[in-house]
């Protein structure tokens, strides 16, 4: 039992509520079947609808934009998945460096870079929230150990 409760510690000490995630844009499509039912509501002419049913194109993707000097982020170069933190661009190339070694710098041109696949880091609450429940319920069977 002691050393189910010392690998569970272990398991949550080395767990990070961060993780890398892929910014989703917003679908424009759930927006205008929202905008013609509240439209339709409101107002029940033919004019109204047709100008709400038109679909805008997707913005284009700025991978400059996206890679701000200074972000942390996982880019996938290549076919390979690199975790990197951004330093600057120099004309079409992005210099970075790797998470934990700042002396290495990378350099990248912007067609090698898969712009859908750039993932920012960003703070997990579900995971944040699975190691909270976890870390109460060990002190209660702590206690409850202890006081029994």
């Amino acid at each position: 039992m002691r050393k189910n409760l010392y690998l569970i510690i272990i398991l949550c000490s080395l767990t990070s509520c961060y993780t890398y995630q892929v910014k989703k844009p917003a679908n424009p499509a759930a927006d205008n079947k929202l905008a013609n039912k509240t439209s339709s509501q409101m107002q029940n002419t033919a004019a109204a609808s047709q100008n709400l049913t038109v679909q805008q194109p997707p913005a284009p993707v700025n991978i400059q934009e996206k890679l701000a000097a200074g972000k942390n982020v996982k880019i996938d170069v290549d076919g390979r998945s690199y975790k990197v933190i951004v330093d600057r661009w120099e004309g079409d190339s992005l210099v970075v460096h790797p998470v934990h070694n700042a002396k290495k710098n990378l350099k990248f041109h912007k067609n090698q870079i898969n712009s859908e696949k750039i993932a920012e880091k960003r703070f997990s609450q579900p995971i944040a929230d699975i190691l909270t429940v976890t870390a109460y319920s060990a002190i209660g069977v702590g206690i409850y150990l202890l006081v029994r």
